[in-house]
């Protein structure tokens, strides 16, 4: 049997999500609880400020209570969930206008952040949304294919070719800085 954090089980998490889905506030703050990590994780691989990722948080957990009730398949919470928390980024991204930043600033700030490490972010941002969402469902929170495929209601031989071309693509942009990707 699958055990999640907290020691819920998978079947555990479906009986939270139907409650949740019949309007049991407990149940709902429950599988925010469950998965908080989770999407505190995506927020951050997408928006790179612990502030914006707390922020986020809050938002995607007031969306997702408001539209809780649209959740057809309660198995499938976390993906949702997520899938919540990429739209917001992806919307928040949109908003924002992208500053690049010199190596003396950086250094002149204290900024201690590898360059691979930089360089990546930087690649995956200048990524179109599919490729980004694709990328990070896939390698940040270790979906398989199947599950990406449910969460984006898409055939796996089309996800697999989305994440060929996805992975193609950021390799081409880390070459273009220098950079190099080992997947």
């Amino acid at each position: 049997m699958q055990k999640h954090e907290g020691g819920i089980t998978l079947s555990g998490s479906v009986e939270l999500s139907i409650k949740a889905i019949n309007g049991d506030d407990e149940a709902f703050l429950g599988l925010m609880q469950l998965y908080k990590i989770d999407l505190y994780k995506t927020a951050l691989s997408y928006l790179h400020s612990e502030t914006e990722a707390i922020e986020a948080l809050q938002e995607v957990t007031y969306r997702a209570y408001k539209s809780i009730r649209s959740l057809k398949e309660p198995s499938y919470v976390k993906t949702w969930l997520i899938r919540i928390m990429i739209n917001y980024c992806n919307d928040v991204l949109k908003k924002k206008k992208r500053l690049v930043f010199d190596d003396g600033l950086l250094a002149a700030q204290g900024v201690s952040e590898n360059h691979s490490e930089m360089e990546l972010k930087d690649a995956m941002l200048a990524l179109d949304d599919r490729s980004r969402e694709i990328l990070t469902l896939k390698y940040f929170h270790d979906l398989k294919i199947k599950d990406i495929a449910d969460t984006m209601q898409c055939p796996e031989g089309t996800i697999k070719t989305w994440l060929n071309k996805a992975l193609k693509s950021l390799r081409e942009k880390l070459e273009e800085k220098g950079g190099s990707l080992n997947v």
